[in-house]
Parts: C-alpha cells; structure tokens; sequence
C-alpha cells in the first residue's frame, strides 16, 4: 500500500476514534470541512467592508488617530458563531482558528484594489507573561496569514507592551484610552520610516488599543498605518 492511502486511512481511523467537531455548532465534521461546518462557514457574519468605501470602522478613529483605512472580517455578536471561534482561540488552546481567518481574510485581502501595498504585518502584542502562560499570541497566526497573501513581512518583534494589565472588555471608552496610553512602544523606530504598517488584532471594540498601538507606530516618519481585524462589534 502506498504511503499516502495508509496516511488517509489512518486519517480517517483517527477521526472515528477522535470525532472533529464544528467549533460553530460542535456538529462532527465531514470530510473536506475544516474548524467550521459548512452550515456555520456559510452563516459567519462578514462584513463586507473593504479598503475604498468608508466604514463605521474608519470613522471611529476619526479625531482620536491617523488610521488610513481599518476594516474586519466579521461582525462580532453575542452568543454568536464568531464568538464561540474566538473564544476556544483565546481560552481553549486552539491556535490553529488563528491561521485559518488570516488565511481566509488574506484571500480576500489581496484582491481588494484600495489596500495599498503593505510592508509589514504587525500584530497587537501581548506581554511577554500573558504571551508564556497562553503558549501563544492569539493574533500571530491572523497576521503571518494575511502577510502571505499580501507578501508583506509579518513581524512580531517591532511593537511591545509594556504591562501586563487586565482584560478591558466591560470599561467605558475613557478609561480603556487613559489605560492604554504608553502601554505599546517600539523596538525600533528607523525601520518603519515611510513604510505602510497593516495592524492586526482579533477584536475591535472601543478601539482603545488600536489607538494606543497606532500612536506608538506613528513615533516613525512617514509611516502609513491601516487596521485588519478578525471581527468588530457593531458600531453602529
């Protein structure tokens, strides 16, 4: 027998004994799904925003920082599908969901004719202890995706947070600004001199860290900054 029928048999043994399930609906997946059910996959609810038409997204960082252009891939709802993805990536070791968006938004990115070309991928960071008791960053798998599909340099190393602060989800707007501010800083600054920055983060809520890393990022000359997010929560 050759080795890749014994490799899809033993697949398809392992998937008996181990059902894989839909981290939508936890439904057993079928041969050809990946993480999602097609069911789920077709009911995601994307945005459609893109890097031309202005968006609820562009407009919340107006007077607050200098964003070229932000977009997200999903609306993030409660007790939703988007939810339930983002939630086993962050608290349930499942860094490959991670990938799996960065792909898909990178597909989508890369026919967008309004993104410019993009330089470097930059995730929001984690603080190093956060990062070494999660095993990972939530966002590095999103942005090594979307870098590949725009042929951008993704780099992890370049924005660091200083603190390792709480969640902020339930604070009001000012307080998540005040915090935030001086959290971020840069490695290095001469590398990003008149480069176009894509940030990338899992969730846009108040938009304060977004902020907060933007105004770091822009302690380089002439740099461009634009925002890709998995999901944003309706701002609208």
């Amino acid at each position: 027998m050759c080795p890749s029928k014994l490799s899809n048999i033993l697949n398809d043994i392992n998937t008996i004994l181990v059902p894989i399930v839909c981290f939508g609906c936890n439904a057993h997946l079928r041969k050809g799904e990946r993480l999602l059910c097609t069911v789920c996959r077709n009911s995601l609810p994307v945005t459609e925003y893109n890097f031309i038409d202005e968006n609820p997204i562009d407009r919340n960082f107006y007077g607050r920082v200098n964003v070229k252009k932000a977009s997200s891939l999903f609306f993030f709802i409660e007790n939703g599908i988007v939810k339930n993805l983002i939630h086993n990536l962050k608290y349930k070791n499942q860094e490959q969901i991670s990938g799996f968006l960065g792909d898909w938004y990178g597909e989508i990115l890369k026919t967008d004719s309004g993104i410019a070309k993009i330089d470097f991928v930059i995730p929001v960071p984690l603080h190093k202890k956060k990062r070494r008791k999660r095993g990972y960053n939530q966002v590095d798998g999103f942005g090594k995706g979307i870098a590949h599909h725009l042929g951008a340099k993704f780099r992890d190393d370049l924005l660091l947070k200083t603190a390792n602060t709480r969640t902020q989800t339930k604070k009001d707007r000012i307080f998540r600004w005040q915090n935030a501010q001086e959290l971020y800083i840069l490695n290095t600054v001469d590398i990003l001199q008149n480069k176009n920055i894509l940030l990338v983060d899992d969730v846009i809520t108040t938009g304060a860290t977004l902020e907060a890393c933007s105004t770091a990022l822009q302690q380089a000359k002439d740099v461009k900054i634009f925002i890709a997010t998995m999901a944003v929560v309706p701002l609208f």
